[in-house]
């Protein structure tokens, strides 16, 4: 019995420290959102639109790709579409072998915003550069296994 009292307290004392670790994450994140609004904001676009952007490539996905992509209905996809083809930023285009479907990609502009925004986004927040390499050893480690948890081997 004191062997099973044992797991228990490890277990919640690791479960007690992953909530404090998402928690920290998460609010690192949101009390760093302003600057990264203000990158959409300066370009007329939404976080969705971020979404968006960084989902499509050049070539195109089909419109049940995206709303698959993007969790939504076809509908409100349709409507996202809209909305950054009136900005320029992607294209509907016809799909190479079925006439009936279409493709949605990136524009040059498109693929120019993509790229800029990428370089930008991922610019470290100051908080974040001004922790010591070593904690930055730690976390990247750390944050390498949570990568690629979700995936399937196959």
């Amino acid at each position: 019995m004191g062997v099973k009292h044992e797991a228990s307290k490890g277990s919640a004392s690791k479960a007690a420290l992953a909530r404090e670790v998402w928690r920290s994450l998460f609010d690192f994140t949101m009390a760093t959102r302003s600057e990264r609004d203000e990158l959409l904001a300066r370009r007329g676009l939404t976080p969705n639109d971020l979404n968006v952007l960084f989902t499509l490539e050049v070539d195109g996905l089909a419109m049940n790709e995206l709303a698959t992509a993007w969790n939504c209905e076809a509908s409100n996809a349709t409507w996202i579409v809209d909305r950054l083809e009136k900005l320029g930023l992607v294209e509907r285009r016809a799909h190479p072998t079925d006439r009936r479907m279409k493709l949605v990609g990136l524009t040059a502009e498109g693929a120019k915003t993509k790229a800029s925004l990428e370089v930008e986004y991922y610019r470290p927040p100051r908080e974040l550069v001004a922790l010591s390499g070593h904690d930055l050893e730690v976390l990247v480690a750390s944050l390498r296994k949570l990568r690629h948890f979700g995936d399937v081997e196959g």
